[in-house]
């Protein structure tokens, strides 16, 4: 696959990053993941929106933004996937200095990394039966709002996931259920859709914000309210919503069914939703000749 590293197009195998790079020393960087359908990138723009603001937050330029959009397209081209399903990935760092906690000098030139690849999806069971996951203590730092490329409290959680046999491992905080290691979450509690409020415990997910806008188009009311622990028993729907996990139902918690232990009736109507809403957003970018949908 071919690749953009700091200007240059070069096979992944020859992309090369310093050991300096305060990405690999400090975790010093913003990252982004989007979704790419028939070789358009779905809903770029809210994706590269984030990035803009991330960078913002950790006091980054983010000039380096407006170009993404451009190495897409070339990416997509040299590596021939305007067919099929695949991902970009955007990842930028302060960039490569003397070790030392504080920002390097002015001027010290970004790490601007992005590919491309293939997406080879989740198995269909995981949408039409549902997956299972498990609960943990929330011991993340309380900036979760912005995409940092520091992740391994999600990565040591997602592990505890698998090795208990579970696809995602959804947080409590405060005595609240707020969001998975890789994907926000979303209930039916009293027969409300609710998911957590934006704040900076979760990360404000696209697929996320996409629900919250489009779901009380088809007269499904969604309520940004957290789950208290003390009910998840009382939960008759769960669902994770992700860029590539989508509208995923969640049918198992900690070893238990969740309602029915099938994928209820508002996952079942806002999976195909989502589907509408993908095809919309093609038919949009393709009569306005945006091929990476920016």
């Amino acid at each position: 696959m071919i690749v953009y590293l700091n200007g240059s197009y070069l096979p992944h195998s020859e992309a090369k990053v310093s050991v300096d790079d305060r990405g690999f020393l400090f975790s010093d960087g913003v990252y982004e993941v989007a979704k790419i359908y028939e070789g358009r990138i779905f809903l770029f723009e809210p994706h590269l929106r984030r990035l803009r603001a991330g960078l913002t937050e950790l006091r980054m330029s983010a000039d380096a933004v407006d170009g993404i959009g451009s190495i897409a397209e070339r990416l997509l081209d040299e590596n021939n996937l305007r067919s099929g399903e695949a991902t970009i990935y955007v990842q930028i760092t302060r960039g490569a200095a003397p070790r030392a906690h504080a920002f390097p000098p002015s001027g010290t030139p970004q790490t601007v990394y992005v590919a491309v690849k293939p997406f080879k999806g989740h198995p269909a069971s995981y949408f039409t039966d549902g997956v299972g996951a498990i609960t943990v203590p929330d011991v993340r730092w309380s900036r979760c709002d912005i995409k940092s490329i520091s992740l391994l409290p999600n990565v040591l959680a997602n592990q505890q996931a698998k090795e208990n046999g579970a696809f995602e491992a959804l947080f409590i905080r405060d005595g609240y259920l707020i969001e998975g290691s890789h994907a926000n979450l979303f209930g039916v509690l009293d027969g409300k859709l609710v998911t957590c409020p934006a704040s900076g415990h979760i990360l404000n997910g696209i697929t996320r914000q996409l629900v919250l806008q489009r779901a009380p188009e088809a007269g499904i009311k969604v309520y940004e309210e957290p789950i208290p622990e003390s009910r998840i028993g009382e939960v008759t729907e769960f669902f994770l919503t992700g860029t590539t996990t989508e509208i995923m139902p969640v049918t198992r918690l900690d070893g238990r069914p969740v309602g029915s232990g099938t994928p209820g009736p508002i996952t079942k109507k806002l999976q195909q939703l989502f589907r509408t809403w993908v095809e919309e957003d093609l038919a949009a970018n393709a009569t306005a000749g945006h091929g990476a949908g920016v």
